[in-house]
């Protein structure tokens, strides 16, 4: 099972021609399980342009695969401590956000699929798994 990140999403949405957007598109053609989470979900409304826009996106996004952290308290704190033991190593990780994507993938045994150098680099400090066509 893969969880997309906002980035990815947002590449298939602006251009479908893109090589992301191909990959995206095989994972829905290939009937592959996928979801997002909270995180990704306010991403992606909070970039939108126009009240028709959000009403679109809203209706598509709810009727997917949502995973969340395990546990709220303890998946936040492992969340930081990724960005903590990346911060300690002299990585720096952009987003906090990120991190709590990074934490749901863990927590869920999930594949990442990204198209986000700060995953690429949480990767030297914590067993992320990647979904790479």
């Amino acid at each position: 099972m893969i969880l997309v990140d906002t980035s990815v999403l947002i590449d298939y949405l602006r251009d479908r021609n893109s090589e992301v957007s191909q990959k995206v598109q095989f994972v829905l053609d290939s009937g592959i399980p996928y979801g997002i989470n909270p995180f990704i979900y306010q991403e992606l409304l909070q970039g939108v342009r126009t009240e028709e826009e959000f009403n679109l996106l809203k209706r598509y996004l709810d009727t997917q695969r949502f995973y969340h952290l395990r546990d709220e308290r303890e998946s936040f704190a492992k969340a930081a401590r990724i960005y903590f033991d990346c911060r300690r190593k002299g990585i720096t990780i952009a987003s906090t956000i990120d991190c709590l994507i990074a934490q749901t993938a863990i927590d869920n045994d999930l594949l990442l699929f990204h198209n986000d150098s700060d995953f690429e680099k949480m990767a030297e400090v914590v067993k992320l798994r990647f979904y790479v066509v």
